[in-house]
């Protein structure tokens, strides 16, 4: 891993994304950069086409000049807002960290920057969600659905991270989990367990046994297990019942709709879980 891609905002997660992003980079001696995304209305604006006619040129002078001011406020709390994360990354030991002030939207800035990072770290509710109502933050929904990189979707708080809970089922997302997870260092240390939500099959098993050999052959710590049920309330008693500190799964299952929305599955995970979620496509 050479490089984190972190977004920040004024949320309640922006400390998590940060200490997320810390725990990934000591642990692989990755770069971090902290991205804050100023949307469009933060940059000045060209207000000549938008007064009728009749009006005052007094009048469009202060609208301007209130609009420069909102634009330079947004742009110096944005600036803050990374300047702090630049000190917590700093002071967890982080030795390579470089802060990006973007205008625009986070999928388009994602899109823009995701070939430089190997994964991205975002909360799971941005600054405007509703954490009462626990919905997920559009933004997160659409990075998934436009990223090809690994997610990881800080939890509210951060804790040391030592036991792994895959949610295996097979498919493409999965392997390219155990792919990943095989190949990094960040791994290294932890202990690994792939769950299978679905029937005892001699097909499951391999597959199983399969992913569990490239993570040993990795030097890995890993176990499989094999349970029926609802797969996320399966996976949810697990995280809870057994004390994993990261769940990894896939970002969609195998339905014809999975390039529209979050798998539901994923969706429901992400929504309740009280530990981060690593997800693939």
């Amino acid at each position: 891993m050479k490089n984190i891609i972190a977004f920040v905002d004024s949320s309640s997660y922006a400390d998590s994304v940060c200490d997320h992003a810390a725990w990934l980079a000591t642990r692989s001696d990755a770069a971090v950069d902290l991205v804050h995304v100023l949307d469009r209305e933060s940059a000045p604006r060209d207000l000549s086409g938008s007064i009728g006619l009749g009006a005052r040129t007094s009048l469009l002078e202060e609208l301007a000049e209130v609009d420069a001011k909102k634009a330079k406020l947004s742009q110096q709390k944005g600036r803050a807002l990374l300047d702090d994360a630049s000190e917590r990354l700093a002071k967890a030991g982080v030795r390579d960290v470089n802060a990006r002030l973007r205008h625009g939207e986070v999928v388009e800035t994602v899109q823009a920057l995701e070939d430089e990072a190997d994964i991205i770290v975002i909360g799971k509710r941005g600054e405007d969600a509703d954490l009462a109502q626990l919905h997920l933050g559009s933004n997160l929904e659409r990075v998934v659905r436009a990223s090809s990189e690994p997610i990881l979707v800080a939890a509210r708080a951060f804790k040391p991270i030592q036991k792994v809970l895959i949610a295996f089922d097979g498919g493409v997302s999965a392997l390219k989990a155990i792919d990943y997870i095989s190949g990094s260092p960040v791994a290294q240390g932890l202990e690994f367990t792939l769950l299978t939500v679905g029937s005892e099959t001699s097909e499951n098993q391999l597959a199983l046994d399969v992913a569990v050999t490239k993570l040993r052959d990795a030097g890995l710590t890993a176990t499989t297990q094999i349970l029926q049920g609802q797969a996320d309330i399966i996976i949810a008693r697990e995280v809870e019942q057994r004390g994993y500190d990261l769940l990894v799964m896939g970002a969609y299952g195998h339905s014809r709709i999975r390039n529209l929305i979050i798998g539901s599955t994923t969706t429901e995970m992400i929504r309740f879980s009280l530990v981060p979620v690593l997800l693939f496509r």
